[in-house]
């Protein structure tokens, strides 16, 4: 497959599969919520039930606002690996393979969830039809090319979960906006 996608393409395809991803998350988010409800309550304490029901308790509109705010950072993510292509400088990459991470491993939460709640979750569909097969042709990609290495993968790691206060944040300004 990649003899006819070239890396740039690759690169380059990361926010259109996280904007498609997302919607379906913001299409979803809030009726799947008001109907689950009771079964997160039922399914997960309570101190963690009520954070959750909290977080993602917004309207369809607050959620994609928030969606925007970390498609930002998406875009200069790729942005940034397209400059490292053109330019070399790691930070640029190192940047990228963060944020695409991030986003492999959050497919693998929706899965989680829906085994979890025994039903479809928000973001489930596409993450296991784009998102797990983009993110592993990509990987592939970057590998087979020598543009990344497991060194670079392991340095990257740790900076993940700052990722969380930026989604934190982009909720919380969904909210205030909307």
């Amino acid at each position: 497959m990649e003899f006819w996608l070239n890396i740039q393409t690759l690169i380059w395809l990361f926010p259109i599969f996280f904007i498609v991803h997302d919607f379906e998350e913001i299409i979803m988010v809030e009726k799947w919520l008001h109907n689950n409800k009771n079964k997160l309550y039922k399914r997960l304490p309570p101190k963690l039930a009520d954070r959750i029901v909290k977080q993602f308790s917004m309207t369809t509109a607050q959620f994609a606002v928030a969606v925007i705010i970390v498609f930002l950072f998406v875009s200069g993510a790729t942005i940034a690996a397209n400059l490292y292509l053109y330019n070399g400088l790691t930070m640029n990459l190192y940047f990228f393979i963060v944020v695409s991470s991030v986003f492999f491993i959050h497919a693998f939460t929706h899965i989680g969830q829906t085994i979890f709640f025994r039903s479809i979750t928000p973001g489930t569909v596409t993450s296991v039809i784009i998102i797990i097969p983009y993110s592993v042709l990509l990987y592939r990609s970057l590998f087979f090319q020598g543009i990344i290495t497991w060194k670079m993968i392991l340095i990257s790691l740790p900076f993940g979960p700052l990722f969380f206060p930026i989604v934190l944040t982009a909720h919380w300004i969904g909210r205030k906006v909307i």
